[in-house]
């Protein structure tokens, strides 16, 4: 069964009109059951990080500073959320799922997170929209807990993740391979195990060929018996960050060709970026993600 992680905490109240699509963690389950491309034993609510789990990626003192509502005006400015208790109690149940994911995936081939994604995160500070860093601290937690050996970061966001960058630096048993707008935010990027970067403008056809170049080689040669998949939708042409140029139907291509691809490991998937002026887009991209889990995992061994 594909088990999906939602919980309401996962909703944050923003201002009107801002930048990020909190909406979406509404939008998305609502249409994924109203189609019957899932149901509602497809979802498990996630428990929280424990203060010792996030130390095993997060320092002392950022962690004091969240739990304290002590960080410094720009440091919250950076993350670009108010900075509440709420939001600290939200980033701890998205990261845990995400660990829970990569667990449920060990049982089922693929998971997934109806959040997650936050790679800007570093271990000292958030940014981003990234409090905690959801894929690194389940990484982290795989590894201390003998349930994985060897993780790939499979990084699709437009957004380089500079904090799996930073994070993960040196731990050999993790690669993190990212591909991203080369002219975009961060603009001062950090080095991952692979980066590739893409010129404005970049079409379906040019972004397929690329990935096809490069990820069965690296799953060839990392050969991990994780994979955490960040199948962000910020790679639309529509969106409002991006500067990429791809279609719907390239990016849902682009999950199919990964989703392929990763079937020979385990895959928990997180949700990343996704910003286009209608929701619609990006709603309708994520989606997407979940109807190729569901169909080449579970469908197809029919």
């Amino acid at each position: 069964m594909l088990k999906i992680a939602y919980s309401d905490v996962f909703r944050y109240s923003v201002p009107e009109k801002h930048r990020f699509p909190m909406q979406k963690y509404i939008m998305i389950p609502e249409r994924l059951l109203a189609e019957g491309t899932i149901s509602q034993d497809n979802f498990f609510a996630p428990a929280r990080l424990s203060e010792d789990e996030i130390l095993t990626t997060h320092t002392a003192e950022y962690w004091y500073q969240l739990k304290t509502q002590t960080l410094p005006r720009k440091a919250a400015r950076a993350i670009g959320f108010e900075m509440t208790p709420q939001l600290v109690e939200r980033g701890r149940y998205i990261a845990h799922a995400t660990y829970e994911c990569a667990l449920y995936a060990q049982q089922y081939g693929v998971a997934m997170n109806v959040a997650g994604g936050t790679h800007h995160s570093f271990a000292g500070h958030g940014e981003g929209f990234c409090v905690f860093n959801d894929v690194c601290i389940a990484s982290n937690l795989l590894l201390n807990r003998g349930q994985a050996k060897k993780i790939l970061v499979i990084d699709l966001d437009v957004h380089q993740g500079n904090g799996n960058a930073s994070i993960m630096a040196d731990e050999p048993r993790v690669f993190v391979f990212s591909m991203h707008g080369a002219k975009n935010y961060p603009f001062r990027k950090q080095v991952s195990d692979l980066d590739i970067e893409l010129d404005n403008d970049t079409g379906d056809a040019e972004y397929l060929q690329i990935l096809e170049d490069t990820l069965p080689r690296l799953i060839a040669e990392v050969a991990p018996d994780m994979i955490f998949y960040q199948s962000a939708v910020d790679v639309l042409a529509t969106d409002k960050l991006g500067k990429l140029g791809l279609t719907q139907a390239g990016c849902k291509a682009r999950d199919e060709y990964v989703l392929q691809q990763a079937k020979t490991a385990n895959i928990a998937i997180v949700m990343g970026g996704g910003y286009s002026e209608d929701i619609e887009d990006v709603v309708e991209a994520h989606c997407n993600t979940f109807r190729l889990a569901q169909q080449i995992f579970f469908e197809e061994l029919v």
